[in-house]
């Protein structure tokens, strides 16, 4: 049974979610993405493993350059590789907490006065979904209906999209996987109008549940550095970090 240090299988559904926008492959030595939408967390190489560095580089160059992409580097990928792509012009341009926590030690979300929790479903609240947490993540308002259609499009069909309602509209999203062995959260983001009400951590609670439901013991999560303490709180441990990348195209 897993526990909250076993990484790989996280770094494994990590590569799973991510490939997912693109319809790839997230095990093969060089894990590639690209869905053209500009954002660094959208298209990346999500680890290098087995495979000459300078040849890894190549390969990436040419399937995503001209796109915003990152390099990510963790307990996956070969060792040396952060200071081999550093080595070659890369810049390091963000750390990424791993953080894990074992579900079944995690209450549930409780009660929260006027917040209604459930699943989306359909493009009108897809859109809706994507357009609470497209401003708080970093996207261009231009892109929403691309992600839209990468969402309605994604790879696998064992994905969650849990809104947070108030009053019928949606103003907090965290998006569930649970097509690897540990569960994964993803898109937790909260209205600007409606933060610090707990509504964030409602939602990350009732991901937990489901998982805890599935029959998944470890939930994993990538935290910003504004997150971590929050998630933090909720029973989550830092476990290891990504290193992000960027390489001159």
């Amino acid at each position: 049974m897993h526990s909250i240090h076993d990484l790989q299988p996280q770094l494994a559904a990590n590569r799973r979610y991510w490939c997912g926008w693109a319809g790839t492959l997230p095990d093969t030595d060089l894990p590639l993405y690209r869905t053209d939408i500009k954002h660094g967390l959208l298209n990346g190489v999500l680890r290098v493993s087995g495979r000459p560095l300078d040849q890894a580089i190549e390969e990436a160059r040419r399937v995503l350059t001209g796109s915003q992409w990152h390099w990510w580097v963790s307990a996956d990928s070969d060792e040396g590789t952060a200071d081999g792509l550093m080595a070659r012009g890369a810049r390091h341009v963000q750390d990424m907490p791993i953080m894990a926590v074992d579900v079944t030690a995690v209450d549930g979300p409780g009660a929260l006065i006027g917040l209604e929790i459930a699943p989306v479903a359909g493009r009108d609240e897809v859109r809706q979904y994507v357009g609470t947490y497209a401003g708080p993540l970093g996207f261009d308002a231009g892109d929403i209906e691309r992600l839209v259609d990468r969402e309605l499009g994604f790879a696998y069909p064992d994905v969650i999209r849990l809104a947070g309602r108030v009053d019928g509209k949606v103003v907090g999203t965290c998006t569930l996987s649970l097509g690897a062995e540990v569960a994964a959260l993803y898109c937790i983001a909260t209205d600007p109008g409606c933060r610090r009400q707990g509504i964030a951590t409602a939602l990350t609670r009732e991901a937990l549940r489901i998982a805890r439901e599935s029959g998944r013991r470890i939930a994993t999560l990538q935290a910003s550095s504004e997150g971590e303490p929050v998630y933090r709180k909720i029973g989550f441990e830092t476990v290891a970090r990504y290193r992000l990348f960027e390489l001159s195209q």
